[in-house]
């Protein structure tokens, strides 16, 4: 299925059916494909906004995920939008959670898939070397517990991002900033419901940071999936959306 994109007042978005609002949001490195089956199968009964987060247009003195909720909070407002659910992955889940923080009044919910934000272990701990394509295939497939959902295209997006100067700068200082940026010490605070949706074979963000978010969130559900990696939903999409739909009839949305 096919979204429209939209570009209007400086944002890039998707905004797909009616209803109580699921704003998504994507991590570093991932954008529309990631959400796909999430958007398609509930917009049938909610409105889905995906904003393009600008992870690669900042200026690099304010790349970081402070900047990217502050984003988020302007179009939150340029839409006009309320009590929202706000979904994230990985850097997304973080910016999710610093903008609950600052915006609690604004978000109905949070949903958490591989959210960096206490530890994670991007690219397996080393930044890939540009140029190789191999060791970025390699990288790209660590992500997923089954090696055949990073595609050839996926993996040429991913290697033509780490062989741009501009794009490689930002990528480097946002995981700079995630890593710096860590949450534990606030996750107390917030107190609306999370529900936790998590890839049992998770290596970048790996079960146990599931298991700390779990604990310090006061009012949060953890849900494991097997033989899932990094992003829930792109792997197991069935499997993610029933544990979403669970989640969204217990808190009545």
């Amino acid at each position: 299925m096919s979204f429209v994109l939209k570009e209007e007042h400086g944002f890039s978005y998707i905004d797909e059916g009616e209803g109580e609002v699921l704003l998504l949001l994507h991590g570093l490195m991932g954008g529309l494909s990631n959400w796909e089956e999430v958007i398609e199968e509930f917009s049938k009964k909610y409105r889905v906004l995906l904003p393009i987060l600008p992870v690669y247009d900042l200026p690099v003195i304010t790349t970081g995920v402070k900047t990217l909720s502050k984003y988020v909070h302007k179009f939150i407002k340029y839409k006009k939008l309320n009590k929202v659910i706000v979904l994230g992955n990985s850097l997304g889940g973080h910016v999710g959670l610093i903008y609950v923080l600052a915006h609690p009044e604004r978000v109905k919910a949070l949903v958490l898939a591989g959210s960096s934000g206490l530890y994670e272990n991007a690219f397996g701990g080393s930044f890939p070397r540009r140029e190789n394509y191999e060791f970025v295939k390699e990288r790209v497939e660590y992500t997923f517990y089954d090696p055949n959902i990073a595609t050839p295209e996926l993996i040429a997006e991913v290697y033509k991002l780490v062989n741009d100067r501009h794009s490689v700068i930002r990528l480097l200082a946002m995981a700079k900033s995630a890593i710096r940026h860590n949450m534990k010490n606030d996750l107390r605070k917030i107190k609306i419901p999370v529900s936790l949706i998590w890839g049992k074979n998770d290596k970048i963000t790996p079960p146990e940071v599931a298991d700390e978010f779990h604990k310090l969130l006061p009012d949060s559900e953890l849900h494991w999936i097997d033989c899932c990696g990094h992003a829930p939903m792109m792997e197991h999409p069935q499997e993610f959306n029933r544990l979403l739909k669970g989640f969204l009839d217990k808190i009545g949305a």
